[in-house]
């Protein structure tokens, strides 16, 4: 059963596709894969070009404004800053794995923290300068949803922060990653 979910997420996502190719994916298929708590991290990945009235669908009306408007939830409010389970946490849009719990640290600023991504190729920067601040934005690399910030001020090994929206992840507990 398993290699079979496999099998069909590959033929949804991968194939012979390079990392800028928009492909019209059935997001629900991308979620059956992860309903045994297995997690594929995709070798490509493939950009999902989807209708504002798509994700409006799809996502409540706060995650649409967190991923789509590049919103921000409060501090201390969101499901996943203090939670201390072993898994991995993927992109609420379209489940592309970015973090695994062992990255996971306190930070003190209410947000779920981490020092690193799964892979670099799961999430992209993107300099922000709104609000009177330079920042840089991390977005999903493959659905663009807006995740949170990056800052350079996290714990070692790399120094940095990812200070991610609760909002825009979902957690597989005891999730396992698996490459293609």
């Amino acid at each position: 059963m398993k290699s079979s979910l496999f099998y069909l997420f590959f033929l949804v996502i991968s194939g012979s596709c390079n990392s800028t190719t928009t492909k019209n994916v059935n997001l629900e298929q991308i979620k059956v894969v992860v309903k045994d708590s297995i997690v594929i991290l995709p070798k490509k990945i493939v950009s999902i070009q989807k209708s504002d009235e798509y994700w409006k669908s799809l996502l409540s009306p706060d995650a649409y404004y967190v991923l789509r408007e590049k919103g921000t939830e409060r501090s201390f409010t969101g499901k996943y800053w203090d939670n201390h389970e072993s898994g991995i946490y993927c992109c609420a849009a379209c489940m592309l794995p970015l973090f695994q719990s062992d990255a996971k640290f306190e930070s003190g600023t209410g947000w779920p923290s981490f020092y690193e991504a799964i892979n670099p190729t799961v999430i992209r920067e993107i300099k922000d300068n709104s609000h009177l601040m330079v920042r840089t934005e991390t977005v999903c690399s493959r659905c663009g949803g807006h995740l949170g910030h990056v800052f350079d001020d996290g714990p070692q090994p790399t120094g940095l922060r990812y200070c991610m929206n609760s909002i825009s992840l979902t957690f597989i507990k005891n999730g396992i990653l698996s490459s293609e």
